[in-house]
């Protein structure tokens, strides 16, 4: 019996072991640009690319038209997207929050990490914004400018710096040395803290990240559950608004933080929680 015993532990151990390399096997050929379904598109995809350039080189021919194939640059998956397809929590997120600075009108508006291709630029269109990364930023962005600094440092100094501050999507990663930063694990805790200091007494701060069964997908980001966000943010804010996208990438605004929700971090496993706050 203990033999047998032994057996099945072992067999048990090699199932996971190969489930986990598996695993980090999809994720390094999805990180490198090779991830499985887009391989399958890409084969999908070759026949018709070839039929298409085929066709395309007769209709030159035959129309005389002022144009000619001078370089290859084959894109095989596009067509088997949806039409304007949204990147997970991105899209709505980045729109919903900028559309939220518009109205919130503030004199100083900073980000810190967001995403400069979405939502900086969605508040730049109307309004100046500083932001502020530990990943040196280039580039000359009109209504947009940047400071490098690390978050988590003791030594950030900017108190009562600005009435409006926006956290998008960032702070999960904050510790985990995913961008370069140091690896400490109460980093989320320092760069809220320094966050805090930022904002001026009725300044408002808009922070969103990754909620659902509490854990650490190393090195990529925390996900949160939603009592311990709010356990966090009711010491120094009060919540005037929470809205989440949940794992299908469906907003939902004004959402209610009951007790059942709260538990049950409203059905999500990987859901972006979007909370608007005003500083105590």
């Amino acid at each position: 019996m203990k033999k047998y015993m032994n057996n099945l532990e072992q067999q048990i151990l090699l199932h996971h072991s190969k489930l986990f390399n598996f695993s980090m096997f999809t994720i390094l050929l999805k990180e490198s640009g090779l991830y499985p379904k887009n391989l399958i598109y890409m084969l999908k995809g070759f026949p018709v690319y070839i039929k298409n350039k085929s066709l395309l080189n007769k209709q030159l021919k035959k129309t005389n038209a002022p144009f000619k194939i001078e370089k290859l640059y084959p894109q095989l998956t596009d067509r088997f997207d949806t039409t304007g397809s949204f990147p997970l929590h991105y899209f709505y997120q980045d729109l919903y929050v900028a559309q939220r600075v518009f109205k919130n009108l503030s004199v100083k508006h900073v980000d810190i990490g967001s995403r400069v291709d979405g939502f900086v630029t969605h508040v730049a269109s109307f309004r100046e914004i500083e932001v502020i990364d530990i990943r040196e930023i280039k580039g000359n962005i009109p209504n947009v400018s940047f400071l490098k600094a690390d978050l988590m440092s003791e030594d950030f100094n900017l108190h009562d710096y600005c009435d409006s501050v926006s956290c998008l999507h960032t702070i999960e990663h904050f510790g985990l040395g995913r961008y370069g930063d140091p690896v400490d694990v109460n980093g989320h805790l320092k760069g809220l803290k320094n966050i805090t200091n930022m904002l001026k007494k009725n300044g408002r701060l808009y922070l969103s990240t990754v909620i659902g069964p509490q854990r650490i997908e190393f090195d990529a980001h925390r996900v949160f559950s939603v009592k311990y966000l709010i356990e966090l943010i009711e010491e120094n804010f009060i919540i005037e608004n929470f809205s989440f996208i949940d794992d299908k990438n469906k907003l939902y605004i004004s959402a209610e933080l009951s007790e059942k929700n709260i538990q049950n971090n409203f059905n999500c496993s990987y859901g972006c929680g979007i909370f608007e706050l005003i500083k105590k």
